[in-house]
């Protein structure tokens, strides 16, 4: 980890992109329900907070498990929520 600014940086782009998929998809299919995109896009919003809020925690004893462990639930997170991107 080469520090907690690029795994902020990380957790951004990644959640980013994954919501811009979800408008493109929109964009493309204009009469289709956006119901289940929404869902997705509030999902990764969520995650986000929920990322934001465990690297800005203090009390942490090893940090460099506790960031390491963050990497990891993103990485999970991530890939689910692309997963349900491309089951649209």
């Amino acid at each position: 980890m080469a520090s907690v600014k690029n795994l902020k940086k990380d957790i951004n782009y990644i959640l980013g992109d994954i919501i811009e998929e979800c408008y493109v998809w929109e964009l493309v299919n204009p009469k289709a329900d956006t119901k289940k995109s929404e869902a997705i896009i509030d999902e990764a919003i969520a995650t986000f907070d929920e990322l934001i809020v465990k690297v800005n925690n203090k009390d942490v004893e090893n940090k460099k498990a506790h960031f390491k462990q963050i990497s990891q639930e993103l990485e999970t997170k991530a890939n689910a929520l692309v997963d349900k991107v491309n089951s649209l």
